[in-house]
């Protein structure tokens, strides 16, 4: 038998994803134009039988069965180094692409010629709304929607769908696996542009994305931001990881304290507010003990990281903008619900 080696590798990380992998799986497939696909997918020791499912239904997909749940970061991992094909494309199972999205982000890696992180307009599958080109980061590393269809260069992309030439992503070692899951996208992306690559969003085609399909929260719900505790945890301490790991040392040295005491404050009025102790007990009072605990870890991967940074200071901060966007959306929004 003749095996064709296939240019893209599309890598689905599926948990529970009954509801939304056939969505998922059929954009891959219906993909327009002349370009070499392979599907893997990796089941994070599903309960819902989509394992079996996908199986028995899409049998030309290569189906990784994990014994136990371990994350995002682990599966994607796993998943990068089984692909043969020279881009990976990660793709939720609750992300659905475009028919051009492949063609657009190809045609985009050609132009560019150089190793590059690309991403698609994010549309919310529910109401068809835009939600970003890309992000920007604010101060405190919250990513801040990018709808500016002239911008290209931003600071991140989603995870949901992320293009990466497997050249760049076996350089850069892919996702930290202690990381877990969110704020992964933030890492490899910082982390690209710090060793001297692009991270580019396209204004042309997209995917649509049940957003907090996968996850939990994540989403507007009748005005109101609608999160969960874990996701908010894992987002403050990992988001926390990124500015440790990331940040030149003169950015560090100012931002790192003052992050930690704003987050603090934040809790306890959050909490106040909400009147509920959980709020701190669950999201807030761990951060700084986590990152103690951490401090091994982090200070080796940073002084890895940092070795590699071949970005100027101002050419860093460009994808910085000045406004926290956790006020933005306060007096938008108002609290967030958190369930």
């Amino acid at each position: 038998m003749t095996y064709i080696t296939p240019l893209v590798s599309v890598c689905i990380a599926n948990y529970n994803g009954m509801e939304v992998i056939d969505d998922c799986l059929r954009s891959v497939l219906e993909q327009k134009g002349p370009i070499t696909v392979e599907i893997l997918v990796h089941d994070d020791a599903s309960s819902d039988g989509s394992a079996a499912y996908i199986s028995n239904n899409y049998p030309d997909a290569r189906l990784i069965v994990s014994e136990n749940n371990v994350g995002f970061c682990v599966a994607n991992n796993r998943m990068a180094a089984e692909a043969r094909g020279k881009y990976l494309l990660l793709l939720n199972n609750d992300a659905a692409l475009y028919p051009d999205a492949l063609q657009t982000l190809l045609t985009e890696a050609n132009r560019l010629n150089q190793p590059a992180i690309l991403g698609l307009p994010q549309y919310d599958a529910t109401s068809g709304r835009l939600i970003d080109r890309g992000s920007l980061l604010d101060p405190f590393f919250n990513p801040v929607p990018n709808l500016n269809p002239t911008r290209h260069d931003v600071a991140m992309v989603i995870g949901a769908c992320m293009w990466i030439p497997k050249t760049l992503w076996n350089e850069l070692g892919g996702f930290p696996e202690w990381f877990s899951s969110i704020g992964e996208d933030m890492y490899l992306c910082c982390r690209t542009r710090l060793a001297g690559y692009q991270v580019r969003a396209m204004s042309i085609s997209g995917y649509h994305h049940w957003q907090g399909k996968s996850f939990g929260g994540n989403r507007v719900r009748e005005g109101r931001l609608d999160t969960t505790f874990r996701r908010r945890t894992l987002s403050e301490q990992n988001k926390t990881f990124v500015m440790v790991l990331t940040c030149p040392m003169p950015q560090l040295i100012v931002l790192l304290p003052l992050h930690l005491v704003l987050i603090m404050f934040e809790g306890l009025l959050v909490t106040v507010l909400k009147w509920d102790a959980a709020v701190w007990r669950t999201i807030y009072a761990p951060l700084i003990p986590t990152v103690w605990r951490a401090r091994d870890k982090l200070t080796r991967l940073r002084s890895e990281i940092q070795r590699g940074r071949h970005i100027s200071l101002t050419d860093w901060l460009s994808a910085f903008v000045a406004l926290p966007y956790k006020i933005m959306m306060l007096i938008k929004h108002g609290l967030p619900e958190i369930r």
